[in-house]
């Protein structure tokens, strides 16, 4: 089975792909503090504008990291000059670019298309791939990390891990486990006031306060199967609202035995940060009890989403299989496995290609 899973459409000139990826400090150290997390981000904003991939959600902890990243089809026509030197400026000096723009400039001039098609080359093949944006963001990360330590050699333990994931509830889903890393850990009791993570940024905790970019990867990742685009100004109202109840999902789901030949269910809900009429006005919109079930599985750890190769619908997982199908043993005939131990809330809604076996709670 294949070590990391490369969405089979990943030439579509139309389809973009998403993945979870992680990676771990070596030995696992805490060797993040306030500095080095802000670093990180700073320079996985850098590299999502110069490589035109889109961070939907991320967390920086102590010591690893997760992002969920969407990875857009390159353009078909390729890219402007234009286009490709404001991409460039997010990387190098003004004075580097100027004299790319410059080379360009003769190029054309004197009709040499085939140098210009060089030059262009040069940097669009690390543009909109997975393996050059977490290269690039890690390698810029360990240079400035031992400098600043007075330190040597490799920094992460594995080069990094990665899980293709299906638009709309898978994810939705994992967004909501990045943003819940914090919580897990017991850091903080609500996500928002984690400043190093998508939610925390898209609720003022970024380094420049306003979160616009974090709020547009997030309505991203909860609204991308319905259409909507990488735009800020659609996180206030409802998208907002229904993730926040997913991260905030302290609830209790329970059976009230009554009186007589009828049974009744009653949904005893809490959550920080709401009133209790704003959360049953919710409540009689949504499919509370899936959002309530998923909540709660969100804050165990949930190694289908870090090890599952493959996450989403049935439809979705059997569709990588079948085009992946000479990296499975020739006894499989099917893709999607059904998730259990803490992940069981979800069992039948998102399904894995790995059955795994081995801690998973």
């Amino acid at each position: 089975m294949h070590a990391r899973f490369i969405a089979p459409w990943k030439d579509s000139t139309e389809k973009p792909a998403i993945y979870h990826c992680l990676s771990r400090v070596v030995e696992r150290r805490f060797a993040f503090g306030r500095e080095e997390k802000e670093q990180q981000r700073t320079f996985m904003r850098m590299y999502e504008n110069f490589s035109g991939c889109r961070v939907l959600a991320y967390c920086f902890m102590s010591n690893h990291f997760h992002l969920l990243l969407e990875v857009p089809p390159l353009p078909a026509g390729g890219f402007s000059d234009a286009d490709l030197l404001k991409r460039l400026r997010f990387l190098y000096s003004e004075a580097f670019v100027a004299e790319v723009a410059k080379r360009l400039g003769e190029c054309r001039k004197s009709g040499n298309e085939a140098a210009v098609g060089e030059l262009h080359a040069r940097f669009t093949y690390r543009m909109h791939s997975l393996s050059e944006f977490m290269k690039g963001f890690m390698q810029r990360f360990t240079q400035w990390f031992n400098r600043k330590h007075e330190r040597t050699g490799g920094l992460w333990e594995d080069v990094f891990k990665s899980v293709l994931v299906e638009d709309g509830i898978a994810a939705r889903t994992m967004a909501a486990y990045i943003d819940l890393n914090p919580v897990r850990a017991g850091m903080v009791a609500d996500p928002a006031d984690y400043r190093w993570s998508s939610y925390g940024e898209a609720m003022g905790g970024g380094s420049r306060g306003d979160g616009k970019k974090a709020r547009a990867g997030l309505v991203r990742a909860l609204m991308a199967h319905k259409g909507y685009e990488a735009d800020a100004r659609h996180w206030a109202g409802k998208v907002s609202k229904e993730y926040r109840m997913i991260l905030l999902a302290e609830g209790e789901e329970r059976l009230k035995e009554v009186s007589g030949a009828g049974g009744g269910i009653e949904v005893k809900v809490v959550r920080k940060g709401m009133k209790k009429e704003a959360v049953e006005a919710e409540l009689a919109q949504l499919e509370h009890s899936r959002d309530v079930a998923l909540g709660k599985m969100l804050r165990c750890r949930v190694r289908y989403f870090t090890d599952g190769a493959v996450l989403g619908s049935r439809e979705f997982v059997d569709g990588v299989f079948r085009a992946c199908r000479d990296g499975f043993g020739g006894k499989r005939t099917s893709g999607a496995r059904k998730l259990r131990g803490n992940a069981a809330a979800a069992a039948g809604i998102i399904w894995s290609v790995r059955d795994l076996k081995k801690g998973i709670g």
